[in-house]
C-alpha cells in the first residue's frame, strides 16, 4: 500500500505542471472543458500503449530495458500524438500556446494511467521512486507532447512542408527525448531535477513567442481586414487592387456568383474583425456579452459559401490570404457565440 505522500507525488505534479501552463496563457482561449478531454484522450493512449507495448514485447522478443529505450518511446509518442494531429488538421487550435497546452493534458492523462499502472506492480517502491516518476517521467510525458504539438502548430501556420510530413519533425524531436529519457545516462533523480529546473523556463519562453506572434497577427491582420472592408463598403473600388482582382475572375463566373463573392468577402471581413476584437479584449481582461448578429452572419456565411462553390472559394483565397489562424479564429467565433447563448438561456 502507497502512503498518501507516495500518491501525492506521483499525481499532483503534472496536475500541477498543466494548471500552471493554464494560467500561464494570457488569453485563456483553451477552455476546461477541451483540457479534460484531452486528458480523457491521454487516458485512452495510455491504456491502448499497454496493450500495444505487450504485443510488440511478444513479437519482437526483446527483453523490457532495450524495450523500454527503443521501442517503447516510439510507440507511446505516435499514441500520444495522435489526438493533436487531429486537433490541428481540424483546425480546432488557434496557437502554439493551444496546441502546449492540450498536448500536455494529452501526456498527463497518460501519466496518471501510467503511474497508476505501476503502482499496482511496484507495490514494495519507495518516496524516492515516485518522486522520479511523478516529477520526472509523469513530466516528460507531458513535455514530449507538447514540445510535438509546438512544433507541428508551427509547421502547419507556415505551410512550408506538405501535409503528410509537417507532424513528423515534432514526432522525432518527441521519441528523441523520450528515449534519451529512458536511456538512464544520468541517475533517473538527476533527470527529474533536470526536468524541473529546465522544461518551465522552456514554456515560459514558447509561450511568449506564441503571444507576440499573436500580437503581431493581431495588429497586422486587423489593419488589412479593415483596410479592404472599407474598399468594399465604398463602393469604388475598381481602380484598387481589389477591384482589379474581382475584375479579372468576372470572365470565369456569372454575375450572381461575383456578388456573392463580394458579399462573402464582406461578411468574413467582419467576423474576422470582430474575432480579432475578442482577443484583444480577452487579453486586456473583460469578456464581451454574445453578439446576436454573429449567428446570423455565420448563417449567411454557410450559404454564400455552398452557391460560391469551392472553386469560387479558392479564387477568394488571394483576397482573404486564408491560413489556419484565420479560419480558426471563426470557428472560435461560432463557438463562444454558441457557449454564450447557452449560458444565457
Amino acid at each position: 500500500m502507497q502512503t498518501a505522500a507516495e500518491i501525492a507525488i506521483a499525481f499532483l505534479p503534472i496536475l500541477f505542471f498543466l494548471l500552471f501552463m493554464k494560467v500561464m496563457d494570457s488569453y485563456q482561449l483553451v477552455k476546461i472543458k477541451q483540457v479534460a478531454t484531452a486528458i480523457m484522450i491521454g487516458f485512452s493512449a495510455a491504456f491502448a500503449a499497454i496493450f500495444v507495448n505487450s504485443g510488440l514485447i511478444s513479437h519482437l522478443e526483446i527483453d523490457i530495458v532495450s524495450f523500454s529505450r527503443y521501442v517503447a518511446p516510439v510507440s507511446e509518442e505516435i499514441l500520444k500524438i495522435l489526438f493533436i494531429l487531429y486537433l490541428i488538421r481540424a483546425r480546432k487550435v488557434g496557437f502554439m500556446v493551444d496546441a502546449a497546452i492540450l498536448g500536455f493534458a494529452v501526456g498527463a492523462g497518460f501519466a496518471i494511467i501510467e503511474n497508476i499502472y505501476y503502482m499496482n506492480m511496484l507495490t514494495d517502491a519507495g518516496l524516492l521512486t515516485w518522486f522520479v516518476r511523478g516529477f520526472g517521467t509523469a513530466i516528460m510525458h507531458g513535455g514530449t507532447v507538447a514540445i510535438a504539438a509546438v512544433i507541428s502548430k508551427d509547421l502547419s501556420d507556415r505551410k512550408e512542408w506538405p501535409d503528410l510530413l509537417i507532424f513528423m519533425p515534432g514526432l522525432f524531436a518527441a521519441i528523441v527525448l523520450h528515449a534519451a529519457f529512458n536511456m538512464f545516462i544520468l541517475p533517473p533523480l538527476t533527470s527529474a531535477l533536470l526536468i524541473l529546473l529546465f522544461l518551465p523556463p522552456i514554456f515560459i519562453m514558447i509561450f511568449k513567442q506564441s503571444e507576440q506572434n499573436t500580437r503581431n497577427w493581431l495588429g497586422t491582420g486587423l489593419d488589412s481586414d479593415m483596410e479592404i472592408l472599407r474598399l468594399l463598403m465604398a463602393g469604388n473600388i475598381s481602380e484598387t487592387r481589389l477591384g482589379q482582382y474581382l475584375s479579372s475572375i468576372q470572365n470565369k463566373f456569372t454575375p450572381a456568383i461575383v456578388g456573392d463573392i463580394i458579399c462573402y468577402l464582406r461578411i468574413y471581413l467582419e467576423l474576422s474583425i470582430k474575432a480579432k476584437g475578442i482577443l484583444i479584449m480577452k487579453e486586456s481582461g473583460f469578456d464581451l456579452p454574445p453578439d446576436p448578429e454573429i449567428e446570423a452572419q455565420f448563417s449567411e456565411l454557410n450559404y454564400l459559401e455552398k452557391q460560391i462553390g469551392k472553386t469560387g472559394k479558392l479564387a477568394m483565397q488571394p483576397l482573404l490570404k486564408l491560413n489556419n489562424t484565420d479560419l480558426w479564429q471563426l470557428s472560435m467565433m461560432q463557438k463562444n457565440q454558441s457557449s454564450g447563448k447557452d449560458q444565457s438561456i
